[in-house]
C-alpha cells in the first residue's frame, strides 16, 4: 500500500491523538493548553495560532469522533463518521510545499481552528484508507492491558500490537514463561 508522506503523517497524528484519551493513556494527555501546544508542535501541525480552552474542548470532541472511527465494524459506518468530521471542518483542499516537503495537499481552510485542521487533514487520511478498501487496517492493540489505536501498514495486514517491542514482546515473553512453567510441572 503506497501512502504519500502527508497522508502517513496525518495517520500518525490521528493515531497519537486518539491515544491521548484518558481511557487509553490512563490520564488525559491533552488536559490543558500547554499539552495541546506540545501535541501541535510535536506533530508539526502548521498554521496554528493562539490556542484557547475552546480549542482544547473542540480537539477533545474531534478526538472522540476519531476514536469512534477506529471502533467501527464496517467501511460504511467509518465513512459516515469521516464524512461528518470532514464536512464540519469546512474542508478546502489546497496544494502546498512548505517546510522542505514536496507538493502535498492540505485539506483545512486557511485560518481554520486546530480542531478543524485535525478533522480535515486526519479525516481525509482516514478517508483514503477506507476508499482503498483497507478499513480493517484501523485497529486497536490486542494486548489485554493496552487497546491503543494504530494503523496496520504491514503487507499482509497481520500486525496485532501497537508496538511489537513493548506490547507484543511482553505477551510473547509471558506466553514463553507460562509454557516453561507448565513443562516444569
Amino acid at each position: 500500500m503506497l501512502i504519500p508522506h502527508d497522508t502517513r503523517s496525518a495517520l500518525d497524528t490521528v493515531v497519537d491523538l486518539v491515544n491521548t484519551a484518558p481511557e487509553r493513556a490512563g490520564s488525559d494527555e491533552l488536559k490543558d493548553i500547554p499539552s495541546l501546544y506540545d501535541f501541535v508542535r510535536s506533530h508539526k501541525v502548521s498554521d496554528v495560532g493562539v490556542l484557547t480552552d475552546t480549542d482544547l474542548a473542540a480537539v477533545h470532541a474531534v478526538r472522540t469522533r476519531f476514536a469512534e472511527v477506529f471502533a467501527t465494524p464496517d467501511p460504511r459506518s467509518a465513512a459516515e463518521l469521516i464524512n461528518q468530521l470532514v464536512a464540519a471542518a469546512g474542508t478546502t483542499p489546497q496544494l502546498t510545499d512548505h517546510d522542505g516537503y514536496d507538493w502535498h495537499v492540505h485539506y483545512f481552510a486557511p485560518g481554520a481552528s486546530v480542531a478543524d485542521h485535525l478533522a480535515a487533514d486526519c479525516g481525509m487520511a482516514l478517508a483514503f484508507i477506507v476508499v482503498s478498501g483497507e478499513q480493517e487496517r484501523l485497529r486497536r492493540c490486542e494486548a489485554p492491558d493496552c487497546g491503543n489505536a494504530f494503523v496496520d501498514l504491514s503487507r499482509n495486514r497481520s500486525r496485532r500490537y501497537c508496538d511489537s517491542r513493548t506490547c507484543g514482546n511482553r505477551l510473547h515473553v509471558a506466553a514463553y514463561r507460562a509454557r516453561r512453567k507448565e513443562a516444569a510441572g
